[in-house]
Order: C-alpha cells, then sequence, then structure tokens
C-alpha cells in the first residue's frame, strides 16, 4: 500500500476547497443565514411547532446547497461516471470526509443530518447493488441527484442492535406481502420517498438468514408514523412507525427474498468507514483549535502552550489521531481492492474509536478553552453532543467491540452478516 495521498486526489481537495470558498462560504453568510450555525441560534433549525422537525428554512437551504454542489460536479462524487459521478472509490471518500469536517462546522458539511456537498449516499450504491432494473429506473436519477431517498427501517424498540431477534413480520399474500410490526429510529422518514423496512420472512428469531428488505412508501395504507423522538442533538427526523396489515407487492422487495441482512451489512461496512472518517476530521478540528488557542492564551503571564498538563493530552488525542488515519486509510484500501466484506473487523475498530476519539477531543477543548469553550460561542459543545450519537447510533461501541471479539476468537467468518 502506498501511504501517499494520490495527487489526482490531492488536486481534487483544492478544487473542492475552491468551490466551497467560492459558492457555499457566501451562501452560509448570506441572509443571515449563518443563524444556523451560530450555536446561540442554532434552535432556528427546529420548527417547534411541528415536533421538533427540521425547520422548512433549513432544509430548503441544505437543498440548496446541493443543487449548487451537482452543477459543480461535486455531489455525486463517489458514483459512477455513468450517474454523473467521478468514479470515487472508499479510500477517496475516507479522504474527503475527513478533510470536510477538519474545516469545522458549515454549509458545506454538517454531520447532523449527514449533509455534505460530496454525498455520503450509500442508498445509491444499495440501489445499484441490489435494486431489480425496475427499481433502479425508479430511483437511480433522484437517488443520485439528492432529491429522492429511502429511510431506514431496520432498528426495532425492543431489540436495538440486535436485529436477528426483529418482531417485524412479513408474510406472501398472492403476488404481495403483507407486513407488520414496528421500527423506531427512522431518521428522514418526514421527507422520505421510502422506508426500507426489514422484516422476518422465514426461519427463527436468531437465524442470520430469512430476513428481507422491503420500499414500502410511507403514504402506504396501514404504515403510520407514531411520534419524532427528541435527542441530545436537535432538531429530530428520527421516526417511530408503525406497520398494521401493510400491502406491498412483489415489487417492492429490495435485493434477494431472505438475504436482507446482507443489504444492511453491505450499507454499515460503507457508512461507517466514511463515518469513521468524518469523527476523525472532527476530533482533528478540535485539537487544531485547542493548540491554536493555548498559544494565543496567556493566563499568569505565559501561553498555556507552555504547561505540560496542557500539552500532554493533546500529544495523546493527536498520536490517536495519527494511528487511526492509517487505520482508516488501509481498511478503505482494502474494502476497494477485495471487496466491501473483506475488511467488516477493521471496519468495527475504525468506527468504534473514531466516535470515541471525537467525544474525547471535544471535550479536552472545551476544557482547554476553559468556560468559553463550554458556552456557545465556541462549536465543541456542539460537536461533542452531535457525535456522542455515533457512539450509539452506527452500531453501539460496545456492539462494535463484540463484532471484533468474534473475529479474533473465531465465532464469526470474514463474510458473516450476522451481529451487525
Amino acid at each position: 500500500m502506498d501511504f501517499d495521498i494520490p495527487s489526482e486526489l490531492s488536486d481534487y481537495l483544492a478544487e473542492l476547497d475552491a468551490f466551497i470558498d467560492r459558492e457555499i462560504v457566501p451562501l452560509e453568510r448570506d441572509n443571515d443565514n449563518i443563524r444556523f450555525f451560530d450555536h446561540r441560534r442554532e434552535d432556528a433549525r427546529t420548527d417547534w411547532d411541528r415536533g421538533g422537525l427540521p425547520s422548512a428554512e433549513w432544509e430548503e437551504l441544505l437543498a440548496e446547497t446541493r443543487r449548487r454542489a451537482d452543477t459543480a460536479g461535486h455531489y455525486r462524487y463517489a458514483f459512477p461516471p455513468e450517474f454523473g459521478g467521478r468514479g470515487g472509490n472508499n479510500l477517496d471518500m475516507a479522504v474527503i470526509r475527513e478533510h470536510l469536517a477538519r474545516r469545522g462546522l458549515g454549509l458545506h458539511c454538517d454531520l447532523q443530518n449527514e449533509h455534505a456537498v460530496v454525498a455520503n449516499n450509500v442508498g445509491l450504491l444499495l440501489m445499484l447493488e441490489y435494486g431489480s432494473p425496475q427499481q433502479q429506473a425508479e430511483w437511480v436519477e433522484g437517488l443520485a441527484a439528492g432529491t429522492k431517498f429511502f429511510a431506514f427501517g431496520i432498528t426495532e424498540p425492543e431489540h436495538g442492535s440486535d436485529a436477528t431477534h426483529m418482531d417485524t413480520r412479513a408474510i406472501r399474500d398472492g403476488d404481495g406481502w403483507v407486513i407488520n410490526g414496528e421500527k423506531t429510529w427512522n431518521t428522514g422518514i418526514h421527507t422520505a420517498d421510502a422506508d426500507l423496512i426489514f422484516a422476518r420472512t422465514a426461519g427463527e428469531a436468531g437465524d442470520g438468514a430469512g430476513i428481507t428488505a422491503f420500499l414500502v412508501p410511507p403514504d402506504t395504507r396501514g404504515f403510520t408514523v407514531e411520534e419524532y423522538l427528541w435527542t441530545f442533538n436537535m432538531p429530530t427526523d428520527h421516526g417511530r412507525v408503525t406497520l398494521r396489515d401493510v400491502r406491498v407487492g412483489a415489487d417492492a422487495v429490495f435485493g434477494p427474498v431472505g438475504r436482507g441482512l446482507a443489504v444492511v451489512q453491505h450499507f454499515f461496512n460503507e457508512n461507517r468507514i466514511r463515518q469513521a472518517a468524518s469523527s476523525l476530521g472532527a476530533a482533528q478540528y478540535c485539537i487544531d483549535r485547542a493548540v491554536a488557542y493555548a498559544k494565543e492564551r496567556k493566563p499568569f503571564g505565559k501561553a498555556l502552550a507552555e504547561n505540560q498538563a496542557i500539552q500532554f493530552p493533546l500529544v495523546e488525542l493527536h498520536t490517536q489521531c495519527e494511528m487511526l488515519r492509517t487505520l482508516i486509510h488501509k481498511t478503505a484500501w482494502t474494502m476497494d481492492r477485495h471487496g466491501t466484506f473483506a475488511a467488516s473487523e477493521q471496519v468495527s475498530m475504525c468506527n468504534y474509536w473514531a466516535n470515541r476519539l471525537c467525544c474525547e477531543a471535544a471535550d479536552r477543548a472545551m476544557q482547554v478553552f476553559g468556560g468559553l469553550g463550554y458556552s456557545r460561542h465556541q462549536p465543541f459543545e456542539h460537536i461533542y453532543r452531535h457525535h456522542r450519537r455515533y457512539r450509539i447510533t452506527e452500531g453501539a461501541e460496545e456492539i462494535q467491540m463484540r463484532r471484533v471479539a468474534g473475529y479474533l476468537f473465531g465465532f464469526m467468518s470474514s463474510r458473516s452478516p450476522k451481529g451487525v
């Protein structure tokens, strides 16, 4: 493996930065759009009269950013050229995602709802891999442009990360299926064109096989969004839904019948490595800001940076970033060379460590900045609130460690879909 970033990728990062400075930063500052990033006023993102959903103004600003990024040729970077992309691979995306997050918070990359000028649209990759010709004809262009997407309905209130014991069931009904069950944390369901519902269609609880994925439009009879769950970081678009005798046709099946867990694992591996890179970038941003501030701040007549109590914790965090960066690049490179499932163990290592590291870096930056760091005049408390979720939502770090242990102790094969 060559540890140098390919020159064409370095050139692209410069091109991307120029686009952000030329198009996105002015948009962020126009018409008081900065209120969405001024942490004293970030409740402007939230429509409190609609149960805490994202406000229409906030979502339209994100949509305009996506349109500009797509027009400039950046939004579809990771997609194949035939769909308007540049064929970016996992290593490319890991480098880009870290780079965007390391710039700090802004309209170029706001991970609260997975927004970025270079799309992390794993849904399109899944559609190209598992979608039927009919589904691809209906979905591909909208997914590529960021104007159409599906939510992800796997987690259940009673089972959390334990996907193989899900209670949602789908039974055959003539040429179609009838689905009954409940899902939670369906992020983005308020605007989704479909919910990718995972339901047991065969086998017993705990079996990896026998789970099938279905594309279910939210306006289907019997599909109900019961509530939106408020979190540490608002606004919320995390719906709890129920499905009561929801009928779908055979054309709703996404991927092979009974092999839905492979779809889940494919999604997680692709998403987790990119999300780990984003957490790494945010962690490095916090460290960079803390180091710069420690050089400037001079209590008791000397710079904070001269104190080992300030230096050593930041040295440890910076060292961890360097080591993690190498592992992320190696893992992404392995996936590109040998396939999505070739580095599942390493993906879990990257993800749980990056998310934990980001929280520790944000916390340390708060400490270095003192009272100002704890205040909403600096971004660290927002970064902490946001990235704290990923220690749970991308598969709790305990689940990630359990997966690593499964490989380490021989309980899981390298291509096992269990233990998501």
